[in-house]
């Protein structure tokens, strides 16, 4: 509950200073909406985006970088995992979006690279933008991570749940095999809300 409450409180926080487009401000997209954040975003072919337009289905959602050799890995294959789970009918109406903080290195031709070596096809969005829109996303996410050092980073390691208006739903630190409650959660959510994203 108490981490439920403060991810509410950012959120508002970040809709009430970060200017977000019009429709969006006019209520179109619930207070506790990730996708209030306004982020210019890109994917691994390039293509810009925004958070909302990822409205209108099921969505997981982690954040990593490509150059970790341990965690992250582990993410691609947790997602990968829980995907497999659901019947096709569901899998088919569920997004995926993973999120780089590490924009310096994880340029579009890395992320479309890691696309194809982690088997991720036409339902997963490998994204990048500016370190500050990163910075911000995570907040929004409830993922910590630094910069060490050696510039490898520590992180969370946590997979998320959004409904169809980017309310998060559910989330889960367990790596390497889907977690049962979150493999019902989108199924739940996935037999109710058929993909009609525009991305």
């Amino acid at each position: 509950m108490t981490n439920l409450v403060s991810r509410r409180q950012v959120l508002h926080g970040l809709a009430a200073s970060l200017l977000l487009p019009p429709a969006f401000a006019a209520g179109e997209l619930p207070g506790d909406s990730v996708y209030r954040l306004d982020a210019a975003l890109s994917d691994q072919d390039g293509k810009a985006f925004a958070l909302a337009d990822l409205r209108g289905t099921p969505v997981l959602a982690s954040m990593f970088y490509t150059s970790c050799d341990m965690v992250c890995p582990m993410i691609f294959e947790t997602v990968h995992a829980t995907l497999r789970a659901l019947p096709p009918a569901q899998r088919a109406n569920v997004r995926v979006l993973m999120a780089s903080f590490d924009p310096a290195r994880d340029t579009t031709e890395v992320l479309k690279k890691t696309a194809q070596a982690r088997g991720c096809d036409a339902q997963w969005v490998l994204a990048r933008s500016d370190e500050a829109t990163a910075r911000k996303l995570a907040a929004v996410l409830g993922i910590q991570y630094r910069r060490l050092a050696n510039a490898e980073f520590n992180h969370s390691s946590t997979v998320l749940l959004l409904d169809a208006q980017g309310r998060v739903r559910a989330r889960s630190g367990k790596l390497g095999a889907a977690d049962p409650a979150i493999v019902a959660a989108v199924g739940s959510l996935a037999r109710n809300h058929p993909a009609t994203t525009g991305l």
